[in-house]
């Protein structure tokens, strides 16, 4: 199948963050199936996507992406973000995004609609690194596909976010939130407010784009500490999955990507693209589209 298929059928779906820990919620998903989907198992993937972000964003888009090429594709709701359920509220915690995405490649290796043994991950942005840490110990995942990863290791945080001061900076004002009495919780995205996370960002204060009513556009103070001190690129070490990623230079620290997936070596294979940027790789419809192709060969 192709881009030009039919539009994909969407399935509400939810299921457990911790089939061992009740309290840990449900996580709300969307599964995406072909549209002339006849019953038989299909390959299946987990999309994920960029940081503070919904499955009615960038993941849903590339799983109705995946969808049109044949796969089963769910795109869900992290814990304590959107739909699902989970305290505290919108932190960017890559730990506990990591268990999250295992969970959800557990479910759909239940689903009847999904061949055994064919579920594979595809991160976006953030959640690329994500993703390959949950492919690492997951025994569901077996192959990575990444599109426009956003991989960080402690020297790319400083050089990102004001050296060594301005991450120390950071991680206080995250301690600090985290031990206060009522949980800390800036706008994450706006035209308005320059004390939003992201100021002034293409995609995500754009209403046509990702400034869409089911955004929380809410951001956890918290986060400062569990983001920059996610070591990304280590994992590499670990991964021996085969992995695909798709990027450009013209987007976000392409060198976070070089570096990955040198350490991966023959695991590794790495598609770039001309001139696109990190927002365009998220909905622009010729970046989406090769980026899907890529990834579903």
């Amino acid at each position: 199948m192709n881009a030009r298929a039919a539009a994909p059928v969407r399935h509400d779906v939810t299921f457990a963050a911790d089939p061992d820990r009740p309290e840990a919620g449900s996580l709300a998903g969307h599964l995406y199936l072909p549209a002339d989907h006849d019953g038989t198992p299909l390959p299946a993937v987990v999309v994920t996507g960029a940081w503070t972000t919904i499955k009615e964003q960038m993941p849903g888009r590339y799983a109705g992406e995946l969808a049109a090429r044949g796969y089963a594709a769910l795109a869900f709701d992290f814990r304590g973000w959107g739909a699902s359920e989970g305290e505290p509220r919108f932190l960017e915690d890559p730990e506990r995004k990591t268990r999250d995405i295992v969970a959800a490649a557990a479910f759909l290796a239940t689903r009847r609609e999904v061949a055994p043994g064919r579920v594979a991950g595809l991160g976006i942005c953030a959640s690329a690194g994500y993703m390959c840490a949950a492919a690492a110990h997951s025994k569901d995942i077996r192959a990575v596909g990444l599109v426009a990863p956003w991989l960080h290791d402690a020297g790319i945080v400083r050089e990102v976010y004001g050296g060594a001061d301005g991450v120390a900076q950071l991680i206080a004002k995250g301690r600090a939130a985290a031990a206060a009495d009522s949980p800390v919780v800036i706008e994450a995205a706006s035209t308005t407010n320059s004390e939003a996370l992201m100021f002034e960002a293409p995609y995500y204060t754009e209403p046509e784009r990702g400034q869409i009513p089911e955004y929380d556009n809410a951001f956890n103070v918290a986060s400062w500490e569990p983001w920059p001190t996610f070591d990304a690129v280590r994992i590499a070490d670990e991964l021996t999955k085969p992995l695909l990623a798709v990027h450009s230079q013209a987007a976000a620290i392409p060198a976070g990507l070089e570096t990955f997936a040198s350490r991966m070596g023959e695991h590794a294979r790495v598609v770039w693209l001309d001139e696109v940027t990190q927002f365009d790789f998220y909905d622009r419809d010729d970046a989406v589209e090769r980026a899907a192709d890529e990834v579903a060969r």
